[in-house]
């Protein structure tokens, strides 16, 4: 039985986030917005906005929702505990 190829599950493989860029997406899964997440990263609003693009580019999404359920469904979200013992 032949395998069928999807186009996109070569492409699947190779997404990688920087660490910025899941760091900017953990704080926007939390509900923060860009300039609060600009806050917490010590950094302005307009690279927030960079970073958002750039994981928008990498995950072929234009929108919040759909970046985060790509990113889950790539498995490039890491589960942190909000509290450490």
């Amino acid at each position: 039985m032949a395998r069928v190829h999807s186009p996109d599950a070569d492409s699947d493989l190779q997404i990688r986030l920087t660490k910025r860029e899941s760091e900017v997406l953990g704080l926007v899964i939390e509900g923060k917005s860009n300039k609060e997440v600009a806050s917490e990263l010590y950094c302005s609003k307009r690279t927030v906005d960079f970073h958002i693009a750039r994981i928008y580019d990498k995950l072929n999404v234009s929108n919040r929702i759909q970046a985060v359920r790509r990113a889950a469904l790539l498995g490039l979200l890491q589960a942190t505990p909000d509290h450490m013992d």
